[in-house]
């Protein structure tokens, strides 16, 4: 459970929040997509329902759907990500390795359980990249997370440089992890105690190979079995050629996520990954035919969460304080009491 501070007052006030906001966004986006090679698209709000192309998280979310008069009452699906989306364009652009894309995904995600970091309304910037079979590495990835976490930096700075009460917190490296190391250290730590011991210890850490089996059976979270590969070897005893961005959050004082990334599955991945979670049924439609077939560019991509980032970077207690969305009486109030201004 996240708790909110005992003592708490926001840094900024409602109109300086909204003109960081924008600050944070359009200085972010630029030092990431020139670190990365990417160039900005426009992205769909919603797919067609029945191809494969949304993202169906852990499998039980359900998306917000909706019948399209003058196409016979064709089921469209708000997206919930756009990890496959991305991968298609990709393709569709004819990226060569180490250039691809970002964009603005703004999603809706109904059964999310809402709390300080958690809405029903998902912002965030999808990006994706073309890459080499011959990087399909976890070395290669680990040199990706490090120029998406400096990217994370010198934006804290920016800020810093603007708001000097905004004091920087962020190491100067990120510390690369393993989810089955932390489990054999700390066995008798659920996944998001682990995550909460090395975030406070490091301050800011890449947590590899989520969703795959564990040394002892369990997942450290989950993840769907049709983007990130988290099955392969990598060739030093561990699997997975995924993970997480977390960062020590001083205000909630806890672990924080920032962004989820990853190495894309390739047709032998997504058979084992789809087999492994009883989901092969899944290879009939038609992303996933496309991909087995060896159709599709192999890529590199992750999603980063502007109203979470913004959130971190401005010392936020509460995610609905860099966006606006709806929220229960009971928050609202609990918000109000303390002194927690919901945009």
């Amino acid at each position: 459970m996240i708790k909110l501070p005992a003592k708490y007052k926001s840094i900024l006030g409602t109109r300086e929040t909204e003109h960081a906001i924008v600050a944070i966004k359009d200085f972010f986006q630029l030092a990431l997509s020139t670190e990365l090679n990417l160039s900005r698209v426009t992205a769909p709000l919603f797919v067609e329902a029945g191809k494969g192309i949304n993202d169906d998280l852990n499998g039980v979310e359900r998306p917000v759907s909706f019948p399209v008069k003058v196409m016979n009452d064709a089921k469209m699906e708000i997206v919930q990500s756009l990890a496959k989306w991305k991968r298609l364009k990709i393709t569709e652009l004819g990226c060569e390795p180490g250039f691809g894309i970002y964009t603005d995904m703004n999603a809706l995600r109904p059964d999310e359980d809402l709390d300080p970091i958690h809405s029903i309304y998902v912002d965030q910037w999808d990006w994706c990249m073309a890459i080499d079979e011959k990087d399909r590495t976890v070395f290669y990835l680990h040199e990706i997370v490090k120029k998406v976490y400096r990217c994370i930096q010198r934006t804290e700075f920016f800020l810093y440089d603007r708001y000097p009460d905004i004091k920087p917190v962020l190491p100067k490296e990120i510390k690369i992890l393993y989810a089955d190391d932390l489990q054999k250290q700390y066995p008798k730590l659920s996944p998001k105690e682990r995550e909460n011991k090395v975030a406070k210890e490091y301050g800011a850490v890449f947590i590899t190979g989520i969703g795959g089996k564990l040394p002892d059976g369990t997942i450290h979270d989950g993840r769907a079995p049709d983007y990130d590969d988290w099955i392969t070897e990598t060739g030093d005893g561990h699997r997975g050629l995924n993970g997480d961005i977390l960062v020590w959050n001083p205000v909630l004082e806890q672990a924080f996520e920032l962004s989820s990334m990853g190495i894309r599955v390739s047709p032998e991945s997504l058979k084992a990954q789809l087999e492994e979670r009883g989901a092969t049924d899944r290879e009939k439609l038609d992303f996933h035919a496309r991909l087995l077939r060896g159709e599709l560019t192999q890529t590199l991509g992750g999603g980063i969460g502007q109203s979470r980032l913004c959130m971190f970077l401005l010392r936020k207690a509460h995610i609905g304080e860099t966006q606006v969305s709806i929220w229960p009486e009971s928050i609202k109030q609990d918000c109000a009491k303390r002194g927690i201004t919901l945009l």
